[in-house]
């Protein structure tokens, strides 16, 4: 039986991090437990990383999907939060930005992983971004470096 499974060492390997501004209170934490990630656990140079900003969740794909049709990464970590409020907002947003990033995947072949907390409060996101539930910032780097691993061998 053959077993194709990877390691977190990156090194070499180049990491494009688009991370959302809008609810920044906690993104900026997601944003600083993927970067630490990065660089701790897939010892990842600090000039191999580039973060993008962009205004929302919503706007993650096009942006994901430029950066990855680019060439210039191996792997892409989407970063943002969207918090229910009381309006079908949370549904569009939160669905549509799933919904993109998977087909950057799938269509541009390197990894994109998927760091964008979707919460029903503010209290479940900053559980979410370092407090008790860990950092899913950190958590979506991991994928990144391990599937950027795995590809490589197949």
């Amino acid at each position: 039986m053959n077993v194709i499974e990877a390691n977190f060492d990156a090194k070499g390997k180049k990491f494009a991090i688009v991370v959302s501004r809008f609810n920044s209170f906690v993104v900026d934490r997601l944003l600083e437990g993927a970067v630490d990630t990065l660089i701790r656990h897939g010892n990842v140079a600090d000039d191999d990383i580039t973060v993008i900003k962009v205004p929302g969740a919503y706007e993650l794909p096009l942006v994901a999907k430029k950066a990855a049709n680019s060439g210039k990464f191996d792997a892409i970590i989407a970063i943002g939060a969207v918090i229910r409020g009381g309006t079908p907002h949370f549904d569009f947003v939160a669905g549509e930005c799933n919904k993109g990033l998977a087909q950057v995947c799938l269509d541009s072949e390197i990894p994109v992983s998927f760091g964008v907390i979707t919460t029903d409060s503010i209290e479940q996101a900053i559980d979410r971004a370092g407090l008790k539930v860990g950092n899913k910032g950190g958590e979506a780097a991991l994928s990144a470096l391990e599937m950027v691993n795995v590809l490589a061998q197949l």
